[in-house]
């Protein structure tokens, strides 16, 4: 196989992947109740991500909506009822926040 083509398909079954670790959220299917831009390339205000925090909620998915984009960071809002409570985190697939700002 092509080393171009076995990277690729290595993309889409990480994407699979990622996508089905959200499976089972829903209320009665299996779907996923939001839509998570995972790309941080294409971050922009308004985008809904799944974010990490540091220390002891390391192994908790986190939901949230980015209110600002920057080269190496991001801010984001994780209540839309708490809009003063925001975090900055690293800008990757899944930003990390650091547990001192929680």
């Amino acid at each position: 196989m092509d080393r171009t083509i076995a990277i690729g398909k290595m993309r889409e079954v990480k994407e699979t992947v990622r996508e089905a670790t959200m499976q089972g959220m829903g209320a009665g299917d299996d779907s996923c109740p939001f839509s998570f831009n995972f790309d941080p390339d294409s971050f922009k205000p308004g985008d809904t991500v799944s974010y990490r925090v540091s220390g002891s909620l390391s192994g908790f998915p986190f939901v949230g909506t980015l209110i600002e984009v920057g080269a190496d960071y991001v801010v984001i809002q994780g209540a839309p009822d708490k809009p003063d409570e925001v975090y900055r985190g690293t800008r990757e697939s899944r930003p990390l926040v650091d547990y001192d700002q929680i």
